[in-house]
Order: C-alpha cells, then sequence, then structure tokens
C-alpha cells in the first residue's frame, strides 16, 4: 500500500485559500477606510505569493503537538502587499477606490469558493478511496 501525498492530491489549492483568506481581510480594510483621509489601498500580490516570489520572507511556524501533524505557517508577508494606484485619486490623499475594492473583494469571494469546492471533491474522493468504495 502506498501513502496518499497530499500535496500532489491537493495542489496549490490549499495555499491559494490560506492566501484568499487575508487578502479578504486586507479588502475589507481597505473598504473600511475609504473615507480616511491620506489611507492607502493595499493589495497582495497573490501570483507572486504562489510563484514562490517571497521565500525569503521570515516564517511563522504553528506548534505540532504531534510528529504525525501536518504542518502549517503564515504565508502572507509585508514585502508581498502592494500599493493600489487609484485611477481617479482623491483630493485628501486616499486612493480607495469602492467600486475597484468591492468588485475585488467579490471577486476573490468567488475564487475562494471555487478552491474550497475543489478541495471538497478532492476530500471526497480521496475518504472514498479511503473506503475502497
Amino acid at each position: 500500500m502506498t501513502a496518499i501525498s497530499f500535496k500532489n492530491a491537493l495542489g496549490i489549492h490549499p495555499d491559494a485559500l490560506r492566501v484568499r483568506t487575508e487578502r479578504s481581510e486586507i479588502l475589507a480594510n481597505n473598504i473600511a477606510n475609504s473615507d480616511t483621509p491620506g489611507f492607502k489601498a493595499r493589495d497582495l500580490d497573490f501570483k507572486g505569493i504562489l510563484r514562490g516570489e517571497y521565500e525569503s520572507r521570515d516564517r511563522m511556524e504553528l506548534n505540532r503537538t504531534n510528529a504525525r501533524h501536518i504542518p502549517a505557517e503564515a504565508v502572507v508577508t509585508e514585502s508581498s502587499l502592494k500599493y493600489r494606484i487609484p485611477t481617479q485619486p482623491a483630493v485628501d490623499g486616499n486612493t480607495v477606490e469602492t467600486d475597484i475594492e468591492q468588485a475585488q473583494y467579490a471577486r476573490n469571494s468567488l475564487e475562494f469558493q471555487s478552491s474550497f469546492t475543489f478541495l471538497n471533491s478532492k476530500f471526497k474522493g480521496l475518504s472514498k478511496a479511503l473506503r475502497s468504495e
């Protein structure tokens, strides 16, 4: 019997879920500060994170109480956050464009749901395979 490789079975989707969760917090923060003078909208370089362009970042590993636990660590760092360039800068220096932020938030939510649905179907398939169905 061969061991199941979760990395091979699940691909990039677990990492994508973590990054999408962090991105939703950043986009929500942008929206919440849309009326704050001088606030600069930020976003993640999602593709750069998934390509591993920020591998030299400091990592924060979570404690594992058993050697068989799957290791987990923080994915997002300050270097992966980029300032958004506004199409219509505000007079007060705020760079949040609410329509763009809301659209990005909605798109991020859909992409999160897509990865989640994919992972859910993979886990159902793996569960069936383990039960030999």
